[in-house]
């Protein structure tokens, strides 16, 4: 008994805020998807599936489906770009990881504003990016590096690349690199023994480099409004015009609900996968 108290006493204060700060906010998203919206801003009374019902214009699955590609793409560049780079501070001498691992978050020193007006600069039609580009005939004077999809992609990747580049360094550290000379030794490729020695001990790194970076950026409004232009809007920049412009509150519910299954339905899927991997396990310690 003393223990269970023990342990409810230090798992007490979690469990409250979770379920203050998380659990009941979400559940009130979830029943204001059901409610009317009342014409001065607010709530309306009853209840109804209206709103609901309109998530299903071509309109809003083109939004959906753009938010869903967009985080695909940063997700993927994010884990191509961050395997090599904590590989490499992983094999790096001990002497030098420290000041590799520093200047990998350096970024978080400098605001989050300040690092997204930046990008708009290089990339302004009289920006460094662009003068460079031309001179080396990759761009005309019409090119436009802003505003579009593709800039949208490549802010999120610089963004959200230091947050896939850590958990991978912190599996790959604890990695036997001895396994993949052992690969080599009995004949295997480099590039064989990285893809099918060294990416599969650090599963559960990758994994979570993953979900790091797909989940923010599903709900990523930032970069989109800032250096995204209207054919660039994803599901977040909907949500907060339909609350600080349209005063819609149950339409930007019934957006965020979508939103909040689609950060959902990938951490079923780890569970699941985890489990048919080992049953009666659902996340190793190490996730």
């Amino acid at each position: 008994m003393k223990r269970r108290l023990q342990e409810a006493l230090l798992t007490g204060p979690s469990f409250f805020w979770l379920l203050t700060f998380f659990l009941v906010p979400t559940l009130l998203v979830f029943f204001l998807a059901f409610r009317p919206a009342d014409p001065y801003g607010g709530i309306g009374a009853g209840w109804t599936l209206e709103t609901i019902k309109a998530l299903g214009r071509s309109y809003y699955l083109a939004v959906g489906l753009r938010t869903l590609w967009v985080s695909l793409l940063t997700t993927a560049f994010s884990i191509l770009l961050a395997l090599p780079a904590g590989y490499a501070v992983a094999r790096a001498p001990e002497r030098h990881r420290k000041t590799l691992l520093m200047l990998i978050i350096v970024p978080f020193w400098t605001s989050f504003l300040i690092r997204i007006f930046a990008w708009r600069s290089l990339l302004h039609p009289e920006g460094l990016v662009k003068k460079f580009l031309m001179a080396v005939g990759l761009a005309g004077p019409q090119t436009s590096l802003l505003y579009n999809t593709g800039a949208v992609v490549l802010v999120m990747v610089y963004t959200f690349l230091p947050f896939a580049i850590l958990p991978i360094y912190a599996a790959a550290e604890k990695f036997d690199f001895r396994l993949i000379e052992a690969a080599r030794d009995l004949g295997a490729r480099p590039l064989q023994s990285f893809l099918r020695v060294f990416l599969p001990g650090i599963r559960s790194g990758l994994l979570s480099a993953i979900l790091v970076v797909f989940i923010p950026a599903l709900g990523s409004y930032v970069v989109p409004d800032l250096v995204g232009g209207p054919g660039s809007e994803m599901l977040g920049n909907k949500i907060a015009q339909r609350v600080f412009v349209d005063r819609n509150l149950p339409h930007a519910s019934a957006l965020a609900v979508v939103l909040i299954l689609a950060v959902v339905a990938p951490l079923i899927a780890i569970v699941l996968l985890r489990r048919k991997e080992k049953p009666g396990v659902i996340l190793s310690e190490d996730a």
